[in-house]
């Protein structure tokens, strides 16, 4: 028996978590989900009149800023969709879903197959960037809500938009960014990334019919992937080949590494490959021990794999998103692993995740923290955080507990 865990070591070398300690878990996130970051969203984030959602809500959740988001709006639409199919059938959550679909399928999307990055309240596109990702949460709403009402005409619209995203993907002058002669090619790791979930999204996780866009993308991030040095690159170039002479090309984002890495995790479980497994354990693992502050807790924001010090004035800081990911990253390592390591460094991400990012007194997460672990910022929506994270990994952490509680 640990006393860090109170688990016990078998035999043969598996860590087993005692079935009480994951009920109460399982309760604790479940009222951390239910209880508190769904309802926050119910009371403040829906736009009934024009339909979608209000992104920018302050700690109360008045909303600051009238502006929305396009893949906001997609992750949103995603959300509630998902909890109405996979969850409970409540008429509120396919209301809102309903509002979310309709808002993006026929007041967003522009002529030329567009979601805006910002626009009105009614719609109107403010600025579209060049860029793919919001079109890629467009495909995720629109597939996410076809399964929940059993409409496919919503699932042949995400098929649609992404034979176009995949069309974009590695070439973003298609989509309006310009190429200049001393640019230095360079391939981020967030798109591969994205497409590997995206997939998994408008398939249900079947991958069927896009395997050979599926072995793409895992090819492309295994390209970031350097095992000699136990690192994941944010930026390399096209042929896997490091540019340690840019800020860019030394760029390590612990977060998103170990978001990656239950990406693989969930396919290469899906696709009995125990190498790739391993591997996605190990990304993991290296992005943690790399990334984690050792004086006051918590995940970077940046790193440079050099040791230089980061271009990002906000490297330090500590944000709601990499712990999110941290949390179900490691939970679904132990449920792999079933190691006391794995275990051990949930454990480290609950205690610190817990105890600083919930506002205890109006609901939902606190976003933005300083290297010590203070609130920078208050709110609880803006350009970049909405309903998607905490939810996400709430309810996957929740689940996955679910299940490991009924088989301890």
């Amino acid at each position: 028996m640990t006393q860090e865990t109170g688990g016990t070591e078998s035999s043969a070398g598996t860590f087993a978590v005692p079935r009480q300690t994951l009920t109460q878990l399982r309760e604790e996130f479940d009222q951390e989900l239910f209880g508190s970051v769904i309802p926050f969203w119910e009371r403040h984030s829906w736009d009934r009149e024009r339909g979608g959602f209000w992104n920018c809500l302050d700690r109360q959740g008045q909303v600051f800023d009238v502006t929305k988001y396009g893949w906001l709006q997609g992750r949103e639409t995603w959300l509630f969709s998902k909890l109405y199919r996979t969850v409970e059938p409540r008429p509120e959550w396919l209301a809102m879903a309903r509002s979310g679909a309709e808002f993006l399928r026929f007041k967003a999307l522009t002529p030329d197959d567009r979601i805006p990055f910002r626009m009105t309240a009614d719609g109107t596109p403010i600025s579209i960037q060049r860029k793919i990702f919001s079109e890629c949460f467009y495909v995720m709403a629109m597939a996410e809500y076809a399964r929940a009402i059993g409409d496919d005409s919503y699932l042949r619209e995400a098929e649609r938009m992404f034979a176009l995203v995949w069309s974009w993907a590695f070439d973003w002058t298609k989509v309006g960014r310009p190429s200049y002669a001393g640019e230095t090619p360079l391939q981020a790791l967030a798109v591969p990334m994205i497409l590997m979930n995206l997939i998994e999204e408008l398939t249900d996780g079947q991958a069927v019919p896009y395997e050979r866009e599926l072995a793409e993308c895992q090819k492309a991030f295994l390209r970031h992937v350097k095992p000699e040095e136990r690192r994941v690159y944010e930026f390399v170039r096209p042929d896997g080949s490091l540019c340690t002479d840019l800020p860019e090309g030394r760029q390590l984002n612990p977060g998103h590494a170990i978001e990656a890495g239950w990406f693989l995790q969930h396919w290469a479980e899906r696709q009995h490959n125990a190498e790739l497994s391993s591997l996605a354990v190990d990304i993991v693992r290296w992005s943690h021990a790399e990334g984690w502050d050792k004086e006051y807790g918590g995940l970077f924001y940046f790193l440079d794999a050099r040791g230089h010090s980061p271009v990002q004035l906000e490297w330090s800081m500590k944000l709601w998103w990499p712990h999110c990911e941290a949390l179900y990253a490691h939970l679904l390592d132990y449920r792999v692993t079933r190691s006391e390591t794995d275990w051990a460094l949930f454990q480290t991400v609950k205690d610190y995740t817990f105890g600083h990012f919930p506002d205890r007194d109006y609901g939902e997460w606190y976003g933005y923290l300083d290297r010590e672990g203070r609130v920078s910022q208050s709110f609880k929506g803006g350009a970049y955080k909405c309903a998607f994270h905490v939810p996400r990994a709430l309810l996957l952490c929740r689940n996955l507990l679910a299940d490991l509680e009924q088989r301890a």
